[in-house]
């Protein structure tokens, strides 16, 4: 249930109106937007007398949500969030560019990569430490090695660093990592998302490879039940029968989700595609279509990557997309 309230409402109104609805046993959270103050109200609302809340002199409006979702409905929360991490915005107008190898495999590696793609003009450095593989008996990552060896690079080049986890008893490792990735796989693991939502970081949160958009969402809602609200959702592809591509990226998942949420969007069509010489149509598209950024696989010799090799961009190819991604921003702005 929302919550319209006029414009004239002065502070001691809001807040004893808060202070009221709050003994209801009701979490109340407000949204002060440019145009309007929203109240929000999650829990059991159905012992609330609509009618007799419509009826208080600085209350314009009450509607209640249909939606299972509250927290990350745009209905409860109007405006753009933005999320900032090691002083890059992202969502509400902030593009950014989450750009690096799949896996990080050695110094060398991540701290080459880390500088070609922040002097293309990337704004985070992503790398794989832990990886999830469909094979066993393929790389699993260098996992604590490879966050310390971000951690390195991060201080080398000032980027901001993302990476995903997997199991909430690996917390403890990414006290200085800015973003938490959850992976696909991990969209729906549950009891992994209620830990995220007690971190107060940032959590950039993947679409699952079968989900539907509502699904996205309410994995989303489980972090924001436990008080974060930090989320990047993250458009990466979802399974289709078709095989031309490693899979079909969404990319009408945009604008749908900007209609019902607040939370900001980015696509990463490396893994929608699977292959380096479609990374770059997909970026424009998401670009044009008003993803708030992308997420880019870039590898200084794809060719021999332990992981996702034909799908990683090369530094080079990197930057040619970077530049056309610029044109495309300039064009829609």
């Amino acid at each position: 249930m929302v919550a319209l309230i006029r414009k004239d409402t002065s502070d001691k109104q809001l807040d004893e109106l808060i202070e009221w609805l709050g003994t209801m046993n009701l979490k109340v959270h407000v949204s002060k937007g440019v145009n309007q103050t929203v109240i929000g109200l999650v829990g059991d609302t159905s012992g609330i007398d609509i009618e007799l809340l419509e009826s208080l002199s600085i209350v314009e409006a009450v509607t209640r949500i249909s939606e299972k979702y509250k927290s990350a409905n745009r209905k409860f929360h109007p405006d753009d969030t933005v999320v900032e991490a090691g002083g890059v915005k992202i969502g509400g107008g902030n593009f950014a560019v989450f750009a690096g190898p799949c896996s990080v495999e050695n110094e060398d590696q991540i701290e080459f990569v880390a500088r070609s793609v922040k002097n293309a003009g990337a704004s985070v450095l992503r790398g794989g430490a832990f990886k999830p593989r469909t094979s066993p008996y393929d790389f699993q990552g260098l996992k604590a090695d490879g966050i310390e060896l971000l951690e390195h690079a991060k201080k080398h080049t000032g980027l901001p660093i993302v990476t995903e986890i997997m199991n909430a008893n690996h917390l403890s490792l990414f006290e200085n990592v800015d973003i938490i990735q959850v992976g696909a796989r991990n969209m729906q693991n549950f009891e992994l998302l209620k830990e995220l939502g007690r971190t107060g970081k940032p959590i950039l949160l993947k679409r699952g490879l079968a989900n539907t958009i509502d699904e996205l969402l309410m994995s989303a809602e489980y972090i924001m039940a436990g008080g974060n609200e930090q989320i990047i959702l993250c458009e990466r592809g979802i399974r289709t029968f078709e095989t031309a591509t490693r899979n079909t990226l969404d990319v009408s998942a945009v604008p749908v989700l900007k209609e019902k949420t607040h939370l900001p969007v980015i696509i990463d069509p490396s893994h929608a595609c699977g292959k380096a010489r479609l990374v770059k149509p997909l970026a424009l598209a998401a670009t044009a279509v008003g993803a708030d950024g992308l997420m880019i696989e870039v590898h200084n010799d794809p060719a021999k990557a332990m992981c996702d090799g034909p799908q990683s961009l090369t530094p080079e190819q990197f930057e040619d997309v970077m530049q056309s991604v610029t044109r495309i921003r300039e064009a829609i702005l």
